[in-house]
């Protein structure tokens, strides 16, 4: 039987004819710069193949998964991937049920739960009934009270779940938020209705609104006065404009008048009631909700739940004295705990009903301490996780499939981690090995690295420059490799930076007293004019310090907009800056139109360029392929036609018209520097910089992604398939390019995703720039690199979650008197 899995001739993307031989059953680490080519080795050529062999072995039709372009792969076995894209943000969603423990938590609760009698109040014992388990939809089955008789609806697992309407509060359907309108944001109080009041509304649509506001005052007896500020209104002239004659807020002045019959006659929506109803009205377009929230919503806690998503008697509801709802708030370490001590305090019937429960439960709660993520609760939205907390989650499911003989390929499991838990992330990758599968992970961690059995470095540069096998063997075999940049980090004859000594500044900002979520009344002191890192462990309180807390009240300070900050006594030193930009992983785009090149606005100056050779044939809008003109129209520009596959997923096929080049043919007849306008998109950040050398307004724009590490990218690469940290430096090249006003404060959130050690070095040459230019750049990091090469160092923990908060260091890095994994040197 082959013993390895042996690939040769793979030329897909930028890989030049590679041939490797990858030994089975051991932990693979492909590594290499951003943009060598590991991922279309391991996830486009091995994982797109194991998936097409083995569904043809079924009998199954295979068109929809095309063949890698490779002359052969042997030794292979079914794939299963793990990547960096959290493809679940659904607002319902949340570590509970995207892992299930939440729905064994239900099945225990409508068990053995206790309740009061919402008759007599005294607590109902569980009636250990048949039924817990039936359909959820189906309406609970009515008992008697044991001490009054009153009709009790019988406890199922339907009335502990938020997505059912028998346990979902019905304020908020289950969502724990509602939405509200933000006053100061849609109406400007120093303006009166007439003359721009609502900051919504342009000139026309005032106009034809004004008849009508005065006739609705008409109807209910006052005039309406369009001259006076809003501020200076009284209470039914703002309900009025605010939410319309159909609302409680302003039907309670008139409670016997019946609202206007017509538009005409007065019947006005109201400026918030009417962005509210759209709202609700496109619940599924992401990008128009987003928009709404800018232009003056904002999400609120609800008041009917407090936020919990269930209703009152769901709430209610204990085993052994916990409800359901603090169960979920508990980290996952300590509901651990909980579930472990749950034995002693349960009798022997009690406990043989629930014992299989429990010890799904125990395993399955086990598994995700094991992959380092117990500082979780259940409750967590999943759209807040981070790339490598969501890949974390789906490799503590995969611990428990218990399949053999499986190659599982990851894509930098490591992500947001921290190096004191990287130790455990490695046993959980061991485990997998030696349950007889074969793990292959895209990895930059040199810790990883030299656990592995074997080591493929990719390179030896990005892009074009990519795409050979530098180096391959054992951790120390690629060491000892000259002309591995990898080897030379993993040997140390490239030594990580060290700080330039600035340590702390005349100016500071002070947060005062920060204490939301798990953070304990923590005050630190930020030197601007330096670069500043936070760090600690996964869930020790970093984001919510620095993104939740300095980062929203920068935004109304500077903006006097945006959600309001995390609970904090006060921030001193704001009038030492002059704008604060927040950099976060968040999609640049949520449609595959939208690119690297278009929300750069470099493809604008490129198009310009391809116009001019047109010689006044065709304009610049003749080569976007988002409007018609030059795109061609049997796809749209896309390049691709989306096919439904009735039962099967959707499947995208090149545009037979275009062949995928997403132009007419009058357009692709333009060329510059030999290429034409689909060449360009598909080329790398460092391949059109060569094309678009002596253009400045594009050579400096794609020099500045370069800068940021992103010169493998290819321009036309859609922004829904950029990972997080692609995403943030993405926009942190974007942000270079406006003209600095001031003394300008960058928040990052971990920049350095998914960059190998020498774009590290490269990005932290751009940030030390921003701080030789007189500016402040603070950042949230794990990497050791940057911390090493940081002025002043905050260090929250010792752990995550409820064991975390507390302010450990800070100070200009150096030996501390407590060593940690990261601030020590």
């Amino acid at each position: 039987m082959d013993d390895c899995i042996r690939v040769t001739g793979a030329r897909l993307h930028n890989l030049k004819n590679v041939s490797l031989s990858l030994p089975k059953n051991k932990l693979v680490v492909l590594t290499g710069l951003s943009g060598s080519g590991k991922s279309t080795l391991a996830f486009d050529t091995l994982h797109r193949e194991g998936q097409r062999q083995y569904l043809e072995s079924l009998g199954m039709v295979t068109g929809f998964v095309s063949k890698p372009a490779v002359d052969s792969i042997t030794g292979l076995s079914p794939s299963i991937s793990v990547d960096q894209h959290l493809t679940n943000r659904s607002p319902r969603s949340t570590v509970g049920t995207v892992t299930e423990v939440f729905t064994y938590l239900r099945l225990l609760w409508s068990r053995i739960g206790i309740r009061p009698c919402p008759g007599c109040g005294k607590d109902i014992p569980p009636s250990y009934a048949d039924g817990a388990e039936a359909d959820e939809d189906a309406e609970a089955e009515q008992r008697p009270c044991p001490h009054c008789s009153a009709p009790v609806p019988e406890l199922v697992m339907g009335s502990f779940s938020f997505n059912k309407p028998a346990g979902a509060c019905p304020a908020c359907t289950g969502l724990g938020e509602v939405i509200r309108p933000d006053v100061r944001r849609l109406v400007d109080d120093s303006k009166p209705v007439a003359q721009g009041a609502v900051k919504g509304w342009n000139a026309k649509y005032t106009d034809w609104s004004l008849p009508v506001l005065r006739a609705a005052a008409a109807h209910y007896g006052f005039a309406f006065d369009t001259g006076t500020p809003f501020g200076e209104l009284d209470g039914p002239h703002q309900d009025l404009l605010l939410h319309g004659v159909e609302s409680p807020e302003f039907r309670r002045h008139f409670p016997d008048t019946d609202p206007p019959a017509t538009v005409t006659a007065g019947r006005f929506e109201g400026v918030a009631t009417a962005l509210l109803r759209r709202y609700s009205d496109r619940a599924d377009d992401p990008d128009y909700r987003e928009r709404a929230e800018r232009q003056g919503l904002v999400k609120q806690p609800c008041g009917g739940c407090g936020g919990t998503r269930l209703c009152a008697q769901a709430r209610a509801v204990t085993v052994h004295g916990l409800t359901v709802v603090e169960a979920a708030r508990l980290p996952l370490t300590d509901l651990g705990a909980w579930l472990t001590g749950l034995r002693e305090r349960s009798d022997g019937d009690e406990w043989l009903l629930v014992e299989p429960v429990v010890a799904d439960l125990e395993e399955r709660v086990r598994r995700l301490l094991d992959v380092g993520v117990g500082y979780l609760t259940l409750g967590q939205a999943t759209p807040s996780l981070s790339a490598g907390e969501a890949q974390r989650l789906r490799l503590a499911a995969l611990l428990g499939s218990g399949l053999t003989g499986v190659l599982y390929v990851l894509d930098e499991p490591t992500i947001g981690l921290h190096p004191s838990d990287t130790a455990r992330l490695v046993d959980v990758l061991r485990r997998l090995r030696d349950l007889g599968n074969t793990v292959l992970v895209i990895e930059h961690d040199l810790d990883v690295l030299k656990a592995a059995d074997h080591v493929v470095d990719v390179g030896p540069g990005a892009g074009r420059d990519g795409g050979r096998i530098v180096a391959e063997g054992t951790p120390d075999e690629v060491a000892a490799t000259e002309g591995s940049v990898t080897g030379a980090y993993l040997s140390g004859r490239l030594p990580a930076p060290r700080s330039r000594g600035r340590g702390d500044g005349d100016t500071a900002l002070l947060i005062r007293g920060a204490r939301a979520h798990n953070l304990k009344d923590v005050t630190v002191r930020i030197p601007l004019g330096r670069l500043v890192t936070v760090t600690g462990p996964s869930g020790s309180g970093k984001s919510t310090l620095l993104l939740d807390t300095l980062g929203r009240a920068a935004r109304r300070h500077f903006h006097g907009a945006g959600e309001l900050p995390a609970e904090h006594d006060g921030i001193d030193g704001w009038e030492h800056l002059s704008k604060a930009v927040l950099i976060d992983q968040e999609p640049v785009g949520r449609v595959p139109r939208s690119n690297a090149a278009t929300y750069s606005d470099v493809f604008t100056p490129i198009r310009e360029v391809f116009a001019a050779c047109s010689q006044g044939r065709l304009t610049a809008g003749h080569f976007s392929f988002n409007v018609p003109g030059g795109r061609c129209e049997r796809c749209e520009g896309a390049g691709v036609l989306t096919v439904t596959m009735h039962f099967l997923p959707a499947v995208e096929v090149r545009c037979p018209a275009c062949k995928g080049r997403r132009f007419r043919p009058e357009v692709l007849s333009v060329r510059h520097e030999g290429h034409d306008v689909s060449e360009v998109l598909q080329a790398t950040v460092d391949e059109a910089l060569t094309m678009f050398r002596d253009v400045p307004p594009v050579a400096t724009r794609l020099r500045r992604m370069a800068d940021v590490g992103l010169g493998y990218l290819p321009l036309g690469q859609p922004a829904t398939t950029l990972s997080g940290g692609e995403a943030q430096r993405l926009k942190l090249a974007k942000e270079l390019g406006r003209r600095p006003a001031g003394h300008t404060l960058y928040l990052l959130d971990e920049p350095t995703t998914g960059l190998h050690s020498a774009d590290t070095a490269r990005l932290l040459g751009v940030l030390q720039r921003l701080v030789d230019a007189g500016h402040s750049v603070v950042t949230i990091e794990h990497n050791t690199d940057v911390v090493h090469a940081s002025d002043w160092l905050i260090d929250l923990g010792p752990r995550g979650g409820a064991g975390g908060g507390r302010l450990l260091f800070q100070g200009a890095p150096g030996i501390r008197t407590d060593p940690h994994p990261l601030t020590s040197s």
